[in-house]
């Protein structure tokens, strides 16, 4: 707060780092009684950007969701479904999709997971599900990052636009159609590239120019663009290009892996999957990949001796052709001979001649 003619003070609020979530949530959970195998930090790791007051909520969800249960205490899975509440809102439970609605939804959210499994830089995915919530969300990836992060390089914003296009890509490669699910993954996408273009310095054009600025930071901060219509007009066509090319990375990276894909999909189709069942998928496939090249290396090595020899032969045989040793009648008729049993005979004939030859020629027995 500021008056006028006297000394002011700014005390800006920061959100609470990784250590900071931590113990806030330790605060709360001395109100409730709660199972002493809870690991805190990996609930604060899962509430990344989460206020003080939102994890004040996850708490009481948590002590709502044992109660509800008929338990005495809030359990490590209570409080992660309480992240979730908070996030996406409340489980629809008497939201009933379509057998093949449930399947755009698998693949959508395997397409935003796998892409971003297969990228590096790339937050690692911690619970992938399809259940509809009350935010409107019909199933969500969430990405869970390591510890806290406080810079993004460019590929890791490019990796990012990837994977938030990961979920239409997949389901124009399986279905080869649009939905309208992907609408929130298009916001955030733009959003992003456009930030990237205007006010990261990410765009060579334009170089560390500021193109965009920020007021009201912690009002909801509104954007303003401070160029001219051309420059807009220009910022607009690499923010386009800029998505449609991580969008072609994406698809590139499905359609690489899409047996992987295929089969992700059904399991999510069971409504939730967990990060060791889909890395469990990821490495069953991986290890298949890898005994098949090697099963082909070895196979090409075992046949490298014959596949040598017979194009030795072949060559030596269109060698001995050339010099004239089989009539020429005899290759018409093996070849244009009217019955069947006739062009079989003179192509025994030639092959007899052409091995007899080459027999000589090498001092024995082909």
């Amino acid at each position: 707060l500021t008056r006028p003619g006297r000394f002011d003070r700014r005390v800006p609020v920061e959100l609470p780092d990784l250590k900071g979530r931590e113990e806030i949530l330790k605060v709360h959970a001395k109100k409730i009684k709660i199972a002493e195998d809870v690991d805190f930090n990996k609930v604060a790791r899962m509430a990344s950007g989460a206020s003080g007051a939102e994890l004040a909520n996850i708490v009481n969800e948590a002590e709502l969701r044992a109660v509800r249960d008929g338990r005495r205490f809030a359990a490590q899975a209570d409080l992660e479904e309480s992240i979730e509440v908070v996030i996406a809102g409340y489980q629809k439970k008497n939201a009933i999709l379509t057998d093949q609605e449930k399947k755009v939804v698998a693949y959508h959210e395997i397409g935003h997971a796998l892409v971003a499994a297969k990228q590096t830089n790339s937050a690692p995915v911690q619970k992938i599900t399809i259940v509809p919530r009350t935010s409107g969300a019909l199933g969500y990836t969430m990405q869970v990052e390591e510890g806290n992060h406080y810079l993004m390089s460019q590929e890791e914003l490019e990796n990012k636009i990837a994977t938030l296009t990961g979920g239409r890509a997949a389901e124009e490669l399986v279905f080869h159609s649009a939905s309208t699910g992907a609408s929130n993954d298009i916001e955030q996408a733009t959003k992003l590239a456009r930030a990237m273009i205007t006010r990261y310095g990410m765009s060579p054009d334009f170089d560390m120019v500021a193109l965009e600025t920020v007021q009201n930071q912690y009002l909801g901060g509104d954007a303003s663009l401070a160029c001219s219509a051309e420059t807009a007009a220009e910022i607009d066509r690499q923010v386009v290009e800029l998505v449609k090319r991580q969008h072609e990375k994406a698809n590139r990276i499905l359609s690489e892996n899409r047996e992987k894909l295929d089969e992700l999909a059904a399991t999510a189709a069971g409504l939730h999957i967990s990060p060791e069942t889909m890395q469990q998928i990821l490495e069953a496939f991986d290890r298949v990949a890898a005994a098949v090249k090697e099963i082909a290396r070895a196979l090409m090595e075992a046949f490298k001796p014959i596949i040598d020899w017979a194009k030795k032969t072949a060559e030596r045989f269109m060698e001995a052709l050339a010099a004239g040793i089989v009539p020429r009648k005899w290759l018409h008729l093996a070849k244009h001979a009217k019955k069947a049993r006739t062009r079989k005979k003179y192509r025994n004939r030639i092959r007899r001649a052409v091995f007899a030859a080459l027999a000589a020629e090498g001092g024995g027995s082909s």
